[in-house]
């Protein structure tokens, strides 16, 4: 399968073309409008709730974004719905993935990103696909885990997949990996189970050989995240096809 023409096309905003200091919140319909609004495809993270639905929301933890305490897996999509997102100026709630691509309605293409822990729990992408199953807009799916991405040839055979990765899986939600798995991840060596269409690398760990040997004899398109700042920009310009950007309009 081809990656599609707009995956490489136009820069990809971050979690929504969101702005905290104007109030307009990541991942929400606000962010979303704004994206629409300046013509860019958009990026959001997909959460696992308690009753097995999926909301748009990057974070395992409710605090950072929301104020409120607790897991987002230890709440039901109702109880989610009616939370609001602290400092939008628009209102915002968590919102569910159903209710975001009613909303998007094929207005931009998205990248959808399955969060993970890495423990071989395959619901929330089996959610993600049925309710994708009959979205009429341009989307690619992608996730950090192989597992998942691998999923996806089964159960979501004509949908674009993508896997992320980096060299360093360094930050606090990566603890649950052991040093032998992240050198198995950076190293990209479960490319004949996962079979992506398309990388997603770290903009910090380019140029590094994962991403050339995957544009060189993979012939696979490298998007290159997150793009915050014109040295970042430089780099992705020169060592991948796309970048994901956030901070700032190119």
């Amino acid at each position: 399968m081809s990656t599609p023409s707009w995956l490489v096309a136009k820069p990809i905003a971050h979690r929504g073309l969101h702005n905290k200091a104007n109030g307009i919140i990541e991942n929400t319909i606000a962010a979303a409008e704004a994206s629409i609004e300046r013509g860019f495809p958009l990026e959001l993270d997909v959460q696992l709730t308690g009753d097995g639905e999926a909301v748009v929301f990057h974070d395992f933890d409710l605090a950072r974004l929301t104020g409120e305490q607790g897991l987002v897996i230890d709440r039901k999509l109702d109880d989610l719905t009616k939370i609001d997102i602290a400092g939008s100026v628009k209102g915002d709630k968590i919102p569910s993935f159903k209710e975001f691509l009613n909303h998007i309605a094929g207005r931009t293409p998205l990248v959808i990103e399955i969060k993970s822990k890495f423990d071989g729990d395959l619901r929330l992408t089996k959610r993600v696909c049925e309710i994708v199953s009959d979205y009429a807009g341009p989307f690619v799916i992608k996730s950090f885990d192989p597992d998942i991405v691998a999923a996806l040839k089964t159960l979501a055979p004509n949908v674009t997949r993508g896997i992320i990765a980096e060299l360093h899986y360094a930050s606090k939600t990566d603890d649950i990996l052991t040093p032998e798995k992240k050198h198995y991840l950076a190293n990209l060596l479960h490319l004949g189970e996962s079979q992506p269409h398309f990388l997603s690398w770290h903009v910090k760990d380019l140029p590094s050989a994962p991403p050339y040997l995957c544009r060189l004899l993979g012939h696979l398109p490298v998007m290159t995240w997150t793009v915050r700042n014109p040295e970042d920009r430089a780099r992705a310009e020169k060592y991948a096809d796309q970048m994901v950007f956030e901070g700032f309009l190119p």
